[in-house]
């Protein structure tokens, strides 16, 4: 059966958005789910990983009974900090904690008790990891997620093109370049600087995955244009580059990414 172009780009479109989600729900910022018994109360808890406000960073916990109180443990990481240890404040229905603000990049561990039931009532077997970053502008963060989206989709549709053998791989390998090129190394490192406070942060420089995976996906995807231009049917180097890109970002996305370094800052307080 000879799928037409619409089926191609639906079916391009489909595993985008697969390894998409994939990348996401497996990456070191998306948070913490779970539930736990406390008595005769199910808690259902979302615990964040990431934050960009420059306010503290607040978990909220679902618990309408009264009777089930709690505390939160917070340190700074990676340090040999002390943890600190607050109440969980009842706003209604809610019990509330907060995460001291941190610099871009500044990391806090933190681990939730609750009272009110028998055995340990600690949320996690460890304590989660919270990154905090500067906020970035709309006019900067929309147009790069959708140019590496679009990089992904023109990627995987060439990739297609040039197994099926059909006309248009030379022009769909031209727009993954320039998408990826754009929304990667040169949007990528504003959005780099805005919410860690350094433009490049992988290879050679650091061992930012995120940065790192770019740099490999563009050099394939650059050799397999240069070979179509010189050579119409290289159509296998566009296959292999779409595998490498489709496989690169299947990388969870924040991975080893940028951290403090709080050797060089003061104790909190100080």
């Amino acid at each position: 059966m000879k799928l037409r172009s619409g089926e191609l780009w639906a079916l391009s479109f489909t595993l985008v958005a697969i390894v998409a989600i994939y990348q996401t729900v497996t990456g070191p910022t998306y948070p913490v789910r779970g539930k736990i018994k406390i008595g005769d109360n199910e808690i259902r808890f979302s615990l964040p990983r990431s934050h960009s406000s420059a306010e503290d960073a607040e978990v909220r916990l679902r618990a309408p009974d009264a009777r089930i109180s709690g505390i939160i443990e917070t340190r700074r990481f990676p340090t040999n900090d002390p943890w600190e240890r607050h109440d969980l404040e009842r706003q209604g229905e809610d019990l509330v904690g907060h995460i001291p603000h941190q610099p871009p990049a500044g990391k806090v561990m933190y681990r939730i008790y609750l009272y009110g039931g028998r055995g340990p009532n600690w949320l996690t077997p460890e304590p989660v990891t919270l990154r905090f970053k500067g906020d970035i502008p709309a006019p900067i963060i929309v147009p790069h997620v959708v140019l590496m989206f679009l990089a992904m989709l023109f990627s995987t549709r060439a990739g297609l093109e040039a197994l099926l053998k059909r006309p248009h791989v030379l022009r769909l390998s031209r727009w993954t370049v320039i998408s990826l090129a754009i929304g990667g190394l040169v949007l990528g490192p504003v959005v780099q600087k805005l919410a860690f406070g350094a433009y490049w942060t992988g290879w050679p420089l650091g061992r930012d995955v995120t940065d790192s995976k770019t740099i490999v996906a563009l050099i394939f995807w650059a050799l397999a244009l240069w070979r179509l231009r010189k050579q119409r049917n290289a159509n296998g180097w566009a296959v292999a580059a779409s595998v490498v890109l489709l496989l690169v970002y299947m990388i969870p996305h924040s991975l080893l990414g940028s951290e403090l370094d709080y050797t060089r800052m003061p104790p909190p307080g100080m």
